[in-house]
């Protein structure tokens, strides 16, 4: 299909946005859990060298800290609450 052609309802033209560095990143980190193999597939999807990539992937790098919640428990006992969050890797059920 042409990039632009005409409808009933007037002219259409299809849209072509180039994919951003985050982007890359994110498609990078659904192939491998590797955190050098996510920067060397971010880089080559971007055509960017490994140094500005990685530079990018460490900035964006979430904390893998679990957060802990404190509550008061009965006679005064604290307790503690660890809640971890989990990403899901891989692709979504197909139906």
């Amino acid at each position: 299909m042409a990039d632009s052609w005409e409808t009933k309802y007037g002219s259409r033209r299809v849209r072509r946005d180039p994919p951003t560095l985050e982007e890359a990143i994110i498609a990078a980190q659904g192939l491998s859990d590797q955190l050098d193999e996510q920067i060397e597939i971010a880089a080559g999807f971007m055509d960017l060298p490994v140094q500005v990539v990685r530079a990018e992937v460490l900035k964006s790098a979430s904390p893998r800290h679990a957060a802990r919640v404190v509550t008061a428990g009965r006679e005064g006992a604290s307790r503690t609450v660890i809640v971890e969050r989990k990403t899901r890797r891989g692709r979504p059920n197909e139906a």
